[in-house]
């Protein structure tokens, strides 16, 4: 997915970071073990993780995340590393990961990297997109796209609970908690939250095109989603979350 802009992701989606701190619930409290914070982004929630370990490393597939996670965050570790390539064998207790899998096309992979850097009895605690997460942007932003004639990819992984318990049970997970739900989320910035949000997440996307054909997409896609998104103060994102425990 490009390079993230660390800048705006803190500014205007710190959402993400937020509404993860309700899964550290399920994150034991034991100073001797040892945790990965896989997609760490600017290391919001790997800077909550050291309440529950002394042991943390975060890891982000984006340079300029991680460059910010080390300036915001000196006396935390973290490196750049790809999900599903991780320098890392039986070395972690807890795998946290919070608004990242959903990024990731094939969970095959990523399961079995994880079970590959957990040691015995490791606990995995996710969160990510469900299936029906960000439907109503998606398909407008799709449409819309059509229309100028680029064709849009679905580029995320929203998988259902059976298809993604599934995968678990396959890669040797046991399952302690699965299930997924509705998040509705509001956007930050008024009127411009919904444009700020399209910029973030389909930044590979909007990158090919002129500054012109940006704005009129956003614009297009603004004017398909108000009925169903915009509450006349803010925009309110249709989000729908999976949420697993589970360990080896």
């Amino acid at each position: 997915m490009g390079d993230w802009n660390a800048v705006l992701y803190d500014n205007k989606h710190d959402f993400v970071a937020e509404y993860g701190k309700g899964l550290l619930e399920f994150v034991p409290e034991n100073k001797n073990q040892s945790i990965l914070d896989l997609g760490c982004g600017t290391g919001m929630l790997t800077a909550q993780l050291s309440n529950f370990a002394d042991t943390i490393i975060g890891v982000d597939s984006s340079a300029s995340m991680i460059a910010k996670a080390k300036k915001q965050y000196s006396n935390m570790q973290f490196v750049v590393c790809d999900a599903l390539d991780l320098p890392f064998e039986k070395q972690f207790d807890v795998v946290f990961s919070n608004a990242v899998f959903h990024w990731i096309a094939d969970h095959d992979t990523l399961l079995k990297q994880v079970y590959k850097v957990l040691k015995p009895n490791g606990l995995l605690i996710c969160e990510f997109g469900a299936n029906g997460n960000i439907a109503t942007i998606e398909n407008a932003f799709m449409s819309v796209c059509q229309d100028f004639e680029y064709k849009y990819k679905p580029k995320f992984n929203f998988p259902t609970v059976d298809t993604f318990s599934g995968l678990l049970k396959k890669n040797n997970f046991m399952i302690d908690k699965i299930y997924d739900y509705n998040r509705t989320t509001p956007l930050k910035d008024h009127e411009r939250g919904l444009a700020n949000w399209i910029r973030q997440f389909f930044a590979s996307d909007l990158e090919l095109m002129s500054e012109k054909t940006q704005e009129e997409i956003i614009k297009k896609v603004e004017d398909l989603t108000k009925e169903y998104l915009w509450n006349g103060d803010e925009w309110i994102a249709d989000y729908r979350r999976l949420r697993a425990i589970a360990h080896i």
